[in-house]
Formats: structure tokens, sequence, C-alpha cells
């Protein structure tokens, strides 16, 4: 009698695994075969979400914040305030989610630095679209180059709001200073997804290389960000343009 009490003792205490533990260790398998081809982007944040959390099923909270968030970049790029705001993703089980985001960050950006940007123009693409690509208000990013147009460091230097971002040049100026920049490339996202310039962004693209000129920096770059496109200021001939409208001066 003592052994059959103690056996359902034993019983009661166990915990059976959760019927998701099985699906968990498939969707894992399915990584480590062939990466993430063949997932659908709720199944990437799943698979972030399971490593924080040990037993509970995580497909809900995944879709969730995939219809919050619209795309799998929005997921990465929304605040730890605003995941916490899906039900089943809590302050300890977002740590994956928000790792992704950072790793990511570092190693595009080391990627880039102590690389000619010039010549390796899909890495900056990537560098900057991963950054500010998708998000709801502008940003203005700058790359400080060296003398041999390496990467010294990059900077989101402005933000502003969803349709335009104020840019002060003696604040760019004074940035690239402090950098030791000799040359310096300029970027910026739409998120209208359209990343023709405004009169503005011509406007201030001018000001912007007339003051590093008169400092002795070079501007070879003013990117804008669209949806899954750019606009390239070099590639227009706007910044050889503007470089000798400041020549003539």
């Amino acid at each position: 009698m003592v052994s059959a009490k103690l056996n359902t003792s034993i019983e009661k205490k166990a915990k059976p695994l959760h019927k998701g533990t099985g699906h968990r260790k498939r969707l894992r398998a399915k990584f480590m075969d062939s990466g993430l081809n063949g997932f659908q982007d709720y199944e990437v944040i799943e698979l972030l979400l399971t490593f924080a959390t040990p037993r509970r099923d995580c497909k809900e909270a995944a879709k969730d914040a995939l219809k919050r968030f619209k795309t799998l970049q929005g997921v990465l790029e929304a605040s730890p305030k605003e995941l916490c705001e899906i039900k089943g993703i809590g302050q300890a089980n977002q740590i994956g989610i928000l790792l992704i985001k950072a790793v990511a960050d570092r190693y595009l950006e080391k990627r880039l630095v102590q690389k000619n940007p010039l010549n390796n123009s899909r890495d900056l693409y990537d560098f900057l679209y991963l950054n500010i690509g998708e998000k709801h208000h502008e940003c203005f990013q700058v790359i400080y180059l060296d003398a041999k147009n390496k990467v010294l460091s990059t900077e989101t230097l402005f933000q502003g709001t969803l349709t335009a971002s104020a840019v002060y040049p003696r604040e760019v100026v004074n940035a690239a200073l402090r950098n030791h920049a000799s040359a310096i490339i300029f970027a910026h996202n739409h998120p209208s997804g359209d990343p023709e310039p405004s009169q503005e962004d011509i406007a201030i693209t001018r000001q912007l290389i007339f003051a590093c000129r008169v400092m002795g920096i070079t501007v070879h770059e003013h990117l804008i960000i669209g949806e899954k496109k750019y606009f390239s200021f070099a590639d227009k001939g706007y910044i050889a343009q503007m470089n000798r409208e400041y020549d003539k001066q």
C-alpha cells in the first residue's frame, strides 16, 4: 500500500511534456538541416522565442507579433515595451528577438568597417537597409571615412518625423571632426518606401556638401533608402554637380 501511494504521489508531481515540445524540436531540426529555407516569417519569430521559453507553445505569440508589426523586420525593430504588449511575449522570452537584431547590426557593421564602402556597395546597402530601411520615421545616418575611404564608424545623427528630418550642417561637420573623418557618406530613409528625393532632400545635400568642403571633408554619397531600393545622389550626378557649383563660388 505504501508503495502504491508513493507511486501515485510521484505521478502527481511529475509534469508531462508540453505538446509543443516535439514541435519545437522539429523546428530546430529543420533549421539545422536547411537553414531558414522553407521557413515562414512567423516560424522564424517562433524559433527565436523558444530559446527563452522552456515549455510553452510560442506559435500564436509569433503570429500575433507578425500581425502587429506587419513584417519580420518590423518585429525585429520593435522596442522591448512594444514586444511585451504581445500576449505570450514578456521580458524574459523576448531576448531571442532583441539579441538577433543586435547581432545582425554588429555583424554588418563589422563587415563594413575597415573596407572601402565605395567598392562594397552591396555591404553598404545591406547595412543601411537593416538599420533604417523599414523604420516608420526618418533617420539620418552618417558613415565616417578615413583618408583611404575605409570606414571609421557609423552613427545615426538625426531622427525625425514620418515625413521630414531636421538636419543641421554645423552638427554634421562637428561630428565629422570629432570622428577624425576625411570623407563622409550620408544616408536616410523614406518611410513611404519611395526613394525619390524631394526638393528638401536636394537642398540639404547641397548645404551639407558646401559645409563639409569648407572644412576639407569630402562628401562621396547620399543614399535614400526606400522599400528594397535606393536612390544614389552620386550615381545620378548630383554630388559632382554640387561640387562644381561650390568651385564656381
